[in-house]
């Protein structure tokens, strides 16, 4: 019969080689992580310098067109602000599809719908993480005219929006 110290130290050395596995596994992970980082720094400065060449190129097609160029070569999101005949696609697909949740709501008359119920709605996970990172999507769509938020927390799309349901041209 093994004694009780035996036994601990098989277990201690199980621990330990899982734990070096692990540490193994995160260094793969983080090399394969500043890799990744790299080449997508490397692809945002390249979108930006295009941007900034069809801006140069592009002197003549107007302020508001030229601003759109620069926009489109930013590295970041961006949600424009709402206007008549904005398509849908402008947006990353993440608030489409918060938008699209919304719009088969208003068209079923279902009233407006809370982050919650979007993740569930989404297949995610209903934890405190997931739902503020729908929250903070759902507020900045609110912020540039995209969603109402009528009562807090609940989130309907603005009619004008609702009325161009799946984002026009």
């Amino acid at each position: 019969m093994p004694s009780v110290v035996g036994l601990l130290e098989q277990h201690e050395l199980s621990a330990r080689r899982r734990v070096d596995e692990l540490r193994e596994e995160a260094d793969r992970i983080q090399a394969e992580l500043a890799l990744a980082e790299r080449e997508w720094k490397e692809w945002a400065i390249a979108r930006s310098r295009v941007g900034a060449v069809l801006v140069a190129e592009n002197g003549d097609v107007g302020v508001e067109a030229a601003r759109e160029l620069r926009d489109a070569a930013k590295p970041k999101t961006q949600i424009p602000v709402w206007r008549e005949g904005l398509a849908w696609s402008v947006l990353s697909v993440d608030y489409q599809r918060i938008l699209q949740a919304l719009a088969d709501r208003h068209r079923l008359h279902q009233g407006p719908l809370t982050c919650q119920e979007m993740a569930a709605v989404f297949g995610m996970d209903v934890v405190p993480a997931k739902v503020e990172a729908l929250r903070s999507k759902a507020k900045r769509l609110v912020a540039r005219g995209w969603l109402a938020e009528r009562q807090p927390g609940q989130f309907i799309l603005v009619d004008a929006v609702a009325s161009r349901s799946g984002g026009g041209s």
